[in-house]
């Protein structure tokens, strides 16, 4: 292991209004390593990320690079020390080229003009220093979450960055395509980059770290190497809990002559999906599990209508159901959490009581405004009936972590006393903890008498909360398992191989 210290920061404090974010928190990068941040979801990561790369201001405290005191006083004076960042969602523009998001903002010129024989040819190599062989002059928009990520980590390496910043970059990546990230993180690492890694797949953390440091509730926890403890373990400093009692959860019990709330025939649509029958009974949860592309989200958003039915036929609460848009399924009493919450489920500018009452403001009809009073009673219940961390109701949902942003969008739901609730991917990119809590608030609603439909590219969880499990493959469903007895390697299997290995679907 590299034993050059490259960045030193030092008993960082940052106070924000009735809230101590950080206390005394020290971390530290070696030059050609990767080093894992990691806490769940309001431990201060991103509070220390963003002081690293001026975003906050810190109250105390000392920040070193390659021993010479810095203080970032914006994410371009972060830039320029040499400090870049990858973020979760791509932070580029769509609509421009691979080559100029690249070289945006710093073109190389000739005679008075862009020189764009040269943009493009960098921009060339530098994609095939990442493997990627593309047309640079196509628009960014052209290509893949994967590609888009690549650009950006071509960018950041292109303005000499001395540490990348790495946060969730695996969210939205199937395995292939992780396998190629971390690829290129080993090799800039062995070219001396220093790498901070944010992520919430610990299987990742041990793949490719060195090092990792713990977080909680805004102190520093330790830093240790990946030899030094066991997932259990980690799990446990991280949370502060035991992991039996985090995941001490009980599968719903559906009696056998409970009601179908749902039953989908047949539905298909160009494209999307191919002839798919999927019932659900009253209080019972059934998982989708799938590869991504399998399928899995374009079903969800046929049932809730987000997308129109080609075929096939819907009954909800035993009435056959022409659902052609959200709002249909809304009146119908459907809920659906759609998998990017950041683009389709929250209004960052919005204030956590605005974005609880939307669904039931839009289901009431806008020539009956919920009142002030109202709005607040519906928010007051549920941030206190989901453990939503905020001071008020008046704070910006953007502001929150991204387990809590979750919740507020349970909450908006719940809100609708819902008889079925469609959640696609609802613990993607939270920390271990909130996805514990979700779980167990599916699971108690699913208690209450509401049907659950839960995609989760997570196979454990998926095992863990479900009755039965839909699998998925090349947009069609290829087995039915119960959930009492299926197992990860049977799901894999089946994923792989396709219906032949399940030995036919099971009804």
């Amino acid at each position: 292991m590299p034993d050059k210290v490259l960045l030193e920061m030092k008993e960082i404090e940052i106070q924000f209004p009735g809230v101590k974010a950080l206390d005394k928190v020290d971390f530290n990068l070696r030059a050609g390593e990767i080093h894992s941040l990691l806490g769940e979801n309001g431990a201060g990561k991103s509070t220390l990320i963003k002081c690293l790369t001026g975003v906050n201001h810190m109250d105390a405290g000392v920040i070193l690079l390659d021993g010479k005191e810095i203080r970032p006083q914006s994410p371009q004076h972060a830039i320029e020390l040499g400090i870049s960042t990858v973020y979760q969602e791509v932070n580029l523009c769509p609509n421009l080229t691979v080559a100029e998001n690249i070289f945006v903002g710093r073109q190389p010129m000739r005679r008075g003009q862009i020189d764009w024989k040269t943009i493009n040819s960098r921009a060339r190599e530098l994609m095939a220093r990442f493997h990627q062989d593309i047309d640079v002059t196509r628009p960014l928009s052209y290509y893949s979450t994967a590609v888009q990520q690549m650009v950006a980590i071509a960018r950041a390496v292109d303005v000499q960055a001395k540490i990348l910043i790495l946060d969730e970059p695996t969210s939205s990546l199937d395995d292939n395509e992780v396998s190629l990230l971390f690829n290129v993180m080993n090799e800039l690492k062995a070219e001396g980059l220093g790498i901070i890694f944010i992520t919430h797949f610990l299987d990742q953390v041990y793949a490719v770290s060195d090092r990792m440091t713990i977080l909680r509730n805004g102190h520093l926890v330790g830093t240790y190497g990946v030899e030094e403890l066991s997932r259990v373990e980690l799990v446990t400093l991280m949370v502060g809990k035991d992991i039996d009692t985090i995941f001490n959860l009980k599968r719903a019990e559906v009696p056998g002559d409970a009601p179908y709330m749902l039953k989908a025939t047949h539905i298909g649509a160009p494209g999307q999906v191919d002839d798919i029958t999927v019932t659900l009974k009253k209080g019972e949860l059934i998982g989708f599990a799938g590869l991504l592309g399998s399928g899995r989200t374009e079903t969800a958003e046929l049932l809730f209508g987000a997308k129109r039915l080609a075929s096939g036929e819907l009954e909800v609460d035993g009435q056959k159901a022409d659902i052609r848009s959200p709002y249909d399924a809304l009146m119908r009493g459907m809920a659906f959490c759609p998998e990017d919450r950041k683009r389709d489920g929250i209004i960052g500018d919005l204030s956590i009581r605005e974005n609880i009452a939307l669904a039931v403001q839009a289901r009431r009809g806008f020539l009956r405004p919920l009142s002030r009073a109202e709005q607040n009673e519906l928010a007051d219940k549920y941030i206190k009936a989901l453990g939503i961390a905020t001071p008020d109701a008046e704070k910006k949902i953007g502001e929150l972590s991204g387990g809590n942003q979750q919740k507020v969008i349970l909450a908006r739901w719940m809100a609708t006393q819902p008889k079925v609730l469609i959640l696609d991917e609802p613990t993607r990119g939270i920390d271990i903890g909130a996805k514990a809590e979700i779980q167990r608030l599916m699971l108690e609603m699913c208690g209450d008498g509401v049907s659950v439909v839960f995609i989760s590219s997570e196979l454990d969880e998926i095992i863990r909360c479900s009755n039965r499990v839909i699998v998925m493959r090349d947009r069609e469903k290829v087995a039915e398992l119960d959930g009492e007895t299926c197992t990860q390697p049977q799901i894999l299997r089946i994923i792989a191989e396709g219906a032949a290995a399940a030995g036919g679907e099971a009804e």
